[in-house]
């Protein structure tokens, strides 16, 4: 797995917990189904049968792959409209070219993420450069949708482009975990996005038989989701894999465990750690669009139909279909 690695016994270590701290106990284990997505690309959906309450202020999240492709095989989606919230694309190995119809855009690769907020209304693709869909290779990413308050849901539309070298990086307190911060904070080091609504995304590589014990915001819900290997979850340890959301209760730290065995092509558990305050606001979701109410969405579907989104660019990036 390429994304970002480093000597975690010189890295800042998260401390422990002071005595009046209390873990966040498990609520709720879901698996999440496969599908596809834009041309065909695998996904799981890793928020799939959990209370939209619960996930607050997330609204989707896709694991894209893990999947090895032949030459010709790489897919991604075409150029599509958004609004109201910002999408998080997360490469953890591979390549992922994106454009927008508001000047944003570049290659996304091992560790980097495109972060891309909507806002008022964008138009724009990500799919893998031609290269990759020539040659094949391996693909593994996360594609994750933040909701916006109603306030900001017409922010003009941003672009931030960050790079694997930028996130934080910090230990477990006993060198047996990597904690890459992408957003928001941990232990007060606080990683590189801007974000409109709080919240803290980070990316732990467990080493077998490691424990990964953090502080968390109180004020944020908390959601550990497993990219890949087994592990446990919460202070009696509810058992996880590959695939799997848990929903975790109120409290003040988050634990997470590497079971002491893993799979020879998947040799440390890889967990998605994210949460955030939540905005308790009404959500209609229809497609590519997330606002507070249909009549809005209904109103986002007739700006898109008059080109308020912004237009597709001269020489744009489009999907390369290799030639048979």
């Amino acid at each position: 797995m390429p994304a970002i690695t480093a000597d975690t016994f010189t890295l800042p270590r998260i401390a422990g917990p002071a005595t009046s701290d209390t873990e966040r106990a498990v609520r709720s284990v879901t698996t999440g189904p496969r599908g596809y997505e834009g041309e065909g690309f695998p996904v799981v959906r890793a928020f799939a049968g959990v209370d939209a309450r619960d996930l607050d202020p997330f609204v989707h999240m896709d694991q894209m792959g893990e999947v090895e492709y032949e030459p010709g095989e790489p897919k991604g989606t075409d150029w599509h409209p958004h609004r109201g919230f910002e999408t998080v694309t997360y490469i953890i190995d591979g390549r992922m070219a994106h454009q927008d119809s508001h000047g944003g855009g570049g290659l996304i690769t091992d560790g980097a993420t495109q972060w891309m907020t909507a806002g008022a209304g964008v138009l724009h693709i990500e799919t893998p450069p031609s290269e990759l869909v020539e040659s094949g290779g391996v693909f593994h990413g996360i594609q994750l949708w933040v909701n916006l308050p109603k306030k900001d849901k017409f922010a003009a539309p941003r672009y931030q482009a960050i790079e694997g070298d930028q996130v934080r990086l910090l230990s477990s307190d006993d060198g047996g975990a990597l904690v890459r911060v992408i957003a928001g904070e941990v232990d007060g080091h606080g990683g590189p996005s801007a974000t409109y609504t709080p919240i803290t995304l980070a990316h732990a590589t467990i080493q077998p038989g490691a424990r990964l014990n953090l502080p968390w915001n109180r004020d944020f819900n908390a959601l550990v989701y497993v990219l890949s290997g087994r592990g446990t979850v919460g202070p009696v340890g509810h058992p996880v894999q590959q695939g799997q959301l848990t929903v975790l209760g109120p409290g003040d730290r988050i634990t997470v465990s590497a079971e002491d065995s893993q799979d020879a092509n998947r040799p440390a558990l890889e967990v998605l750690l994210l949460g955030g305050k939540p905005i308790r606001e009404p959500v209609f979701q229809y497609g590519p669009f997330v606002m507070n109410s249909k009549s809005e969405v209904i109103q986002a579907l007739e700006d898109f139909n008059a080109g308020k989104f912004g237009t597709i660019p001269p020489n744009a990036l489009m999907p390369h279909r290799p030639l048979r």
